[in-house]
């Protein structure tokens, strides 16, 4: 099907709509989109004054071969992973959820509570604060959903407001009651050792790993093997025949946006017992709207997820000690997100068209 014509020389050029590419060829395709993301980034920061050979050293070498940095990376992928899962649960029902950071925050507040108030026996502490930030999470969605299915109003705008909602009520706890007795700094007390993730033996990595991964493997079933995953992909291709094949559909977005906002509440919960040891004014800065982005780059691939939150956390890592030791603003780490993100989306032109040269 022609959309385009030009004439070039003596030949015509017509954009022709692709058949639909397989799964290596669509992994190709972004990848060299990737790289090309990473070739300019590479040039910008070289016209900046860092060195090629500085650029290897901080973001491979130094990485690879240090066992504390490469653990860093690991740990910081970790909360990014969650809301890549969170971010791409959502939009597989096409509900657009921007509120993750507002889900974070009432799900940190919801382990916190538990955690001051020393609800609970100490070896289910722990348990108890993973539930209680799930259900934070989800309460904060809920509303939004609801407005979506009954009224349907736009989402977007709804989520997005509710994070203004929580980051305000999160001000409120934490410059009052929950301010920490002993330093009397805006942030809550000190979790004890029961309180925080364990480490799993090897540099600072803890068992929030171990939860992440978990996640993964559930998101992952849940796509590609279960019924539900399936119901899902009808809706997410076409949501009128799934109302004429008598899906409902309301119900379904109710439970897909309440796992993604468990998702998001368990990812606050893990900053807070798994890097912070406490819930901080901004613990969630950044990580909701970088978890959309890296669900976007994998596609809303699980695996692809966690791939890609790895890389993320390399760029954030190296990017820290761009800051320290080149005096590299973080808006320019900020500027390398966007170049591959701009690239990845227009690589979504050469997977749906093709350009054909006829005589």
């Amino acid at each position: 099907m022609s959309v385009a014509k030009t004439l070039v020389g003596r030949r015509r050029a017509n954009l022709e709509i692709r058949e639909p590419m397989g799964l290596l060829a669509k992994s190709l395709v972004l990848l060299v989109s990737v790289l090309i993301g990473l070739a300019v980034s590479v040039c910008i920061l070289i016209a900046s004054g860092v060195s090629a050979s500085d650029l290897w050293n901080e973001f491979i070498v130094y990485i690879v071969t240090s066992p504390k940095n490469l653990s860093a990376v690991l740990v910081q992928s970790v909360p990014l992973m969650i809301a890549g899962l969170a971010a791409a649960v959502a939009f597989r029902a096409r509900f657009w959820n921007i509120g993750i950071e507002g889900q974070m925050i009432f799900g940190a507040i919801a382990a916190t509570y538990i955690a001051i108030n020393d609800l609970g026996p100490e070896p289910l502490r722990l348990v108890l604060m993973f539930m209680a930030a799930a259900i934070g999470g989800i309460g904060w969605i809920l509303l939004p959903a609801i407005l979506k299915i009954k009224l349907n109003i736009n989402e977007i705008i709804s989520t997005l407001l509710m994070n203004y909602i929580a980051f305000n009520f999160l001000l409120h706890l934490l410059y009052g009651s929950w301010r920490d007795p002993l330093s009397g700094f805006p942030n809550s007390q000190q979790y004890d050792a029961s309180e925080v993730f364990p480490l799993v033996g090897w540099q600072s990595l803890n068992f929030s790993m171990v939860i992440s991964l978990f996640l993964v493997l559930f998101v992952l079933w849940l796509f590609i093997f279960s019924r539900f995953g399936f119901v899902l992909r009808v809706l997410h291709g076409n949501s009128e025949m799934a109302r004429s094949l008598g899906i409902r559909i309301g119900l379904v977005v109710l439970l897909v946006t309440a796992l993604s906002g468990a998702l998001s509440g368990i990812c606050g919960f893990v900053i807070s017992a798994g890097i912070e040891s406490r819930m901080t004014q901004s613990f969630f800065v950044g990580f909701g709207f970088s978890g959309i982005l890296i669900a976007f780059l994998a596609r809303d691939n699980p695996i692809g997820i966690l791939i890609v939150s790895v890389l993320f956390a390399t760029l954030v890592i190296g990017g820290q000690s761009l800051q320290v030791f080149y005096q590299i603003p973080f808006a320019m780490v900020q500027l390398i997100q966007a170049i591959i993100v701009m690239c990845v989306a227009g690589s979504e032109f050469f997977i749906r068209y093709r350009i054909a040269i006829l005589r």
